[in-house]
């Protein structure tokens, strides 16, 4: 009998590239002119992987969010590696705004990929793993197609295709 092939569905985030991205957002705010005198911060919690935002306004904390996301595009990440929540009113007058980091498949997300791939009627096989998945067939054509299946989804979180074998 042929050897199964495989591969893993994995949502990561390079936290060494959105450090990158933290810093030149900084350094952006620090020298333009509509936000180096607003009292404007953004601070980077690796642990925890989030962002916290204060500023005087709404207004500017979505300009500091637009830059932020104009540095992660640049740097490779994928948007929706960070969901922001609404922004909550902060002492004096300001805004904070949080953004979580998201990285990992969660069991709900990891249930409904599942389901959508088994409503293909591929032959394929779906085990979930931790916050993985990995799906494994005989044919590697049906591996592709599952790949092409999944990159035409929207599951609000960003998905990587590793160990192909």
């Amino acid at each position: 009998m042929a050897k199964d092939s495989s591969f893993d569905v994995v949502s990561e985030v390079n936290m060494q590239e959105v450090d990158n991205a933290f810093q030149q957002t900084t350094r952006e705010i620090s020298q333009r002119y509509d936000l180096k005198d607003s009292g404007a911060t953004i601070e980077l919690s690796k642990g925890d992987k989030l962002f916290t935002i204060s500023a005087p306004a709404d207004f500017v904390s979505k300009q500091i969010i637009d830059v932020l996301s104009s540095k992660l595009i640049k740097r490779g990440i994928d948007l929706k590696a960070v969901s922001w929540d609404a922004p909550q009113a902060a002492s004096g007058g300001t805004v904070r705004v949080l953004g979580h980091i998201v990285e990992g498949i969660d069991q709900a997300t990891a249930k409904k990929i599942n389901k959508d791939i088994k409503d293909q009627k591929l032959k394929v096989k779906v085990t979930i793993e931790a916050d993985k998945l990995r799906v494994t067939s005989a044919s590697k054509d049906a591996l592709q197609t599952v790949i092409q299946f999944l990159r035409d989804q929207d599951y609000g979180q960003p998905l990587q295709f590793t160990n192909y074998r």
